[in-house]
This record gives structure tokens, sequence and C-alpha cells, in this order.
């Protein structure tokens, strides 16, 4: 068995975890688990009123990370000006791949979602799953975005929503 690398993450930094998005790390603590003494980051997800405790050797391997870069932001914003591509999978398919992109933690596949499930005013109505799958991966997006650019979400949700919207009437 392989020794995992050792992320180094400290107190107050941003991370994000894959299956929960961006979190900030509030302390390293020791705690005794079954009688074996574990490392572990305790992350909180202010937002989603959530403590999340990773083993420290384990974090590489679960996926977490720590934020993107802006050059990362930057490509994530020229993904959402692409066409959507739009599979003709059955939409149970497509659904399933969807959540796999978003709970991937991978930046750059959660902006493909929000552009292939953007919709503009004009579109055919949204199914709820449509909906629940769009705004999951909206706000991963919005969520990394104000971290890295040290907003607030409401801008950062204003900045993408004008990157779809200028991808609208471009088409």
């Amino acid at each position: 068995m392989s020794k995992a690398k050792k992320l180094e993450f400290r107190p107050d930094d941003f991370v994000v975890y894959p299956a929960h998005g961006v979190g900030k790390v509030i302390s390293i603590e020791e705690q005794e688990i079954a009688g074996i003494a574990l490392e572990l980051f305790v992350i909180s997800f202010e937002k989603d009123k959530m403590t999340l405790r990773v083993p420290t050797h384990k974090a590489t391997e679960v996926g977490m990370r720590g934020l993107s870069s802006p050059a990362m932001i930057d490509q994530a914003m020229g993904t959402l000006k692409g066409k959507a591509k739009v599979k003709r999978a059955m939409w149970s398919r497509r659904a399933q791949e969807y959540e796999q992109k978003i709970n991937s933690g991978d930046l750059i596949a959660i902006a493909e979602v929000v552009r292939d499930l953007h919709r503009s005013d004009d579109q055919r109505e949204q199914s709820y799953s449509e909906r629940q799958l769009y705004e999951a991966a909206l706000e991963r997006l919005t969520r990394e975005v104000a971290a890295v650019v040290g907003g607030d979400e409401g801008n950062a949700q204003r900045q993408i929503g004008d990157v779809l919207s200028s991808r609208a009437s471009a088409a």
C-alpha cells in the first residue's frame, strides 16, 4: 500500500471538496478513532451549515484540492461561452453524467454542466430535475469563482450570468 501524499492546508485556507464544493479549513486536529490516532482537517461549509472531518492522509485520495487559479477561472468562463453540447442519450443517463461532473470537483466539468443546462428566456422550460442539476452546478461554480476572485457570491453570480447572457445574444 503506497502512502498517500499529504496535502498542506492550514487553518483559514479555502479548499474544494468534490462532493460539497468550497469550504474553509477551520482547524487541524488529532482524534483517536477505533484506537488509532488520526490527524484531521476540520472543514466548515458555512452555507450548508456543515462541518466535515477529513483525515489528512486521505485528502488527496478523496479529491480534496486547493482553489483554482485565476487562469483556471478564465478557462471555466471560456467554457461557459461555448456552444451547449446536449447529447441525444436518455435523460436518466445524461442526468447521471451531469451529477458525476458536478461531484468530480473539476471546475471545467462543472462549467460544462452550467453551459449545457443553461436556458435563456426564449428557450423551452427546464424539467424539475434539469433545474436542480443546473442550480447545483451554478452554485458550485459561483462559490469557487467568489472564493478565488475574493468577491462575494452575488458579484460572482452576476459575472457568470453576464457570460451566459452574452453567449445567448451571440447565438
